[in-house]
């Protein structure tokens, strides 16, 4: 019964965490509060606003954290003692364009810790009763615990490290679009300062024309503008955020121009000519790395295959003829 009864347990836990996580879902009966009423009319200016407003998923992560928050508490307190605070968490969260905290992320990375050692713990459940059959069939010694333990320690580990791996993928892809997107949005500046718009104008042309990520952080610029932050602090903060070098060149130079009362027509396509010239020197570089990637499928499979098809048809006729 014993094995039974575990089974129950967690197949019971399981459906009580997926229950807990529907009835989440299913809408207040009610009067809805104040900030629910005025919540529409402030997505723009306020990030609480627009994460009211976004869909809610079903996650058992939120029913986890209320049952288990002073340990869950604890556990992003020593995850940030040990890997030296928060910042490059932050920064990383930034650039990916994620609106969860680092506290929040600190609990996921724990729940992907704790999902890798049940995993590990499985495995080394299942590695150690094939060990025990194969050592009772062959008369050989079983699994030894050192290694199983080993197993288990392997998946926390990898389930902590892939959650941090994942978010830095996410922040490098996210940067590669700013990065893509950087010379057609400048042009496009160019183009709208050219016709005579402000700055203000044109960054607000290009946020509600464009589809894409920058124009969506240009949007947020925008915003801070209206709601009393200066211009060039919106534009500061911004490079400071998401630090790609060629955007932070940018807001270096526009912030220069308006300080110096310059041209900003010039300073941008200049911009948008390094901008385009820095994408060209990235991928030839990408190019050259690569290159050595190419040569695998060429020297293991089409090289092979080509010698095969070369030298068998004579070694075949060799043989019939002798």
């Amino acid at each position: 019964m014993g094995p039974v009864v575990g089974w129950a347990v967690l197949c019971g836990t399981a459906l009580g965490v997926g229950l807990w996580s529907l009835v989440s879902l299913t809408p207040a009966i009610g009067r809805p509060r104040l900030m629910s009423r005025i919540a529409p009319y402030l997505v723009d200016v306020s990030e609480n606003a627009r994460a009211m407003q976004q869909r809610r998923a079903s996650s058992p992560l939120p029913v986890l954290g209320s049952l288990l928050a002073p340990l869950m508490e604890s556990g992003r307190t020593f995850v940030s003692r040990v890997l030296g605070g928060n910042e490059t968490i932050e920064l990383r969260l930034r650039q990916s364009g994620s609106s969860a905290s680092a506290g929040e992320f600190r609990s996921r990375q724990l729940a992907w810790a704790i999902g890798g050692l049940i995993a590990g713990v499985l495995l080394a459940v299942a590695l150690a009763q094939a060990g025990a059959a194969q050592a009772s069939a062959a008369q050989s010694t079983a699994t030894t615990p050192l290694a199983l333990a080993g197993v288990v320690a392997v998946g926390a580990v990898g389930g902590f490290l892939a959650s941090d791996w994942m978010l830095q993928r996410r922040a490098r892809a996210r940067l590669r679009r700013i990065a893509g997107e950087l010379p057609t949005v400048l042009e496009f500046l160019t183009l709208s300062l050219s016709a005579g718009e402000g700055i203000l104008d044109s960054i607000r042309r290009v946020s509600g024309r464009g589809r894409g990520e920058l124009s969506a952080e240009f949007a947020h610029v925008v915003a801070r503008v209206a709601a009393g932050v200066p211009l060039t602090r919106a534009l500061t903060e911004l490079a400071d955020g998401i630090r790609l070098p060629a955007l932070t060149r940018c807001v270096d130079q526009v912030a220069g121009a308006l300080e110096r009362g310059t041209p900003l027509v010039e300073t941008l396509r200049a911009q948008a000519q390094d901008a385009r010239d820095a994408g060209k020197r990235a991928l030839l570089e990408a190019a050259g790395r690569k290159e050595v990637g190419m040569l695998i499928p060429l020297v293991f499979l089409i090289l092979p295959v080509t010698i095969v098809f070369a030298i068998f048809p004579g070694i075949f006729v060799l043989q019939l003829g002798f």
